[in-house]
């Protein structure tokens, strides 16, 4: 069995790493360099960036940010936020990022999937699907809606059905978030991830929701994650990387510990 990964994710607004609960009131915490840093040092298997107010302002991400990220770390790195074109693409991966997220610019135009695969090859493109409950209805069966937008925007496509699109159009990884659970630590939104984890072959991350260590061992375990994000339970110092590492060794999965 591959290890499975536990990666911190930093949300970035105006260079400044920051955390919400459900996409809303945002709290800044310093400097997401930093963090990187820190997260790498202590044994983080990936670190994921989002420039979390790119999209709904309709600009490119910051580039400075990403760099300064990318030279503090020796460890995969993701990046999303905005990011609309092919071009945009490469100049995130140009300034030391190894993977590219798009989210609501993939659903206005899927075939940004396709190109960004064909352009840098599926291990460089990562799906970010917001997911949020919602009544089973003819045109959303699984009884999840995908929203844009950073939680803002409902766009009337089913979440199991995208993310199945986009495993055919070339993502090479779906980092799913639970916008019902995004910043509650009550745990993840285990239904979802487990109905998208056995209808599609590559890498499902967990994302929202984390608030200790239980939590993580169910989105890997029942869930059938490959990977949990995780984001207030370490910036705020509830647990350390090596802790959760350790309680997750210690229930039979596999984890890389440094």
């Amino acid at each position: 069995m591959l290890s499975k990964r536990i990666i911190p994710c930093l949300d970035v607004r105006d260079g400044l790493l920051t955390k919400g609960i459900k996409f809303q009131e945002n709290i800044d915490l310093g400097d997401p360099v930093a963090a990187a840093k820190r997260y790498y040092e202590e044994g983080a298997d990936e670190i994921v960036f989002y420039d979390i107010t790119a999209s709904a302002e309709g600009r490119g991400i910051f580039l400075d940010v990403v760099e300064n990220v990318a030279k503090s770390i020796f460890i995969p790195f993701s990046v999303g936020g905005g990011l609309s074109s092919v071009a945009q693409m490469r100049d995130v991966l140009l300034a030391g990022a190894e993977k590219v997220s798009i989210n609501s610019s993939a659903v206005r135009d899927p075939k940004l999937i396709s190109q960004g695969a064909e352009a840098f090859g599926s291990q460089a493109v990562v799906l970010g699907l917001d997911a949020k409950k919602v009544p089973v209805t003819e045109l959303i069966p699984s009884g999840y809606e995908v929203v844009i937008n950073g939680g803002r925007v409902p766009t009337g496509k089913d979440a199991l059905a995208w993310a199945v699109l986009a495993e055919k159009l070339g993502a090479g990884e779906i980092c799913l978030n639970s916008i019902d659970a995004d910043g509650t630590k009550d745990g993840y939104e285990l239904n979802i991830t487990k109905m998208i984890a056995q209808n599609v072959r590559i890498p499902v991350i967990a994302s929202g929701g984390a608030g200790k260590p239980e939590h993580l061992y169910d989105a890997l375990s029942q869930g059938q994650a490959s990977a949990a994000l995780i984001a207030s339970i370490v910036h705020y110092n509830q647990y350390a990387m090596r802790e959760l590492k350790e309680f997750l060794r210690a229930k039979g999965l596999p984890v890389r510990i440094v």
